[in-house]
């Protein structure tokens, strides 16, 4: 592990929202978490890669939405 693990905090600061929201999507298993008893953290690189991945997915929903045209 080269890189230190971030709180919800931080988390919630790097996406621009509130902690609250943070902790409601890692008991849901929405957010990449790691448990560590009590403690949730978050790695860096595996929040980064969800926002991609959530990013993809909208994407595609456009790009399947416009095909059956369907207008936003």
């Amino acid at each position: 592990m080269t890189q230190s693990l971030l709180t919800a905090a931080q988390v919630a600061q790097l996406l621009g929202v509130p902690k609250s929201w943070v902790y409601e999507q890692s008991r849901s298993g929405r957010i990449p978490t790691v448990t560590l008893g009590r403690y949730r953290r978050y790695r860096a690189e595996s929040i980064g890669a969800w926002v991609e991945q959530l990013e993809e997915s909208t994407q595609e929903s456009d790009r399947m939405g416009r095909r059956r045209g369907v207008s936003k």
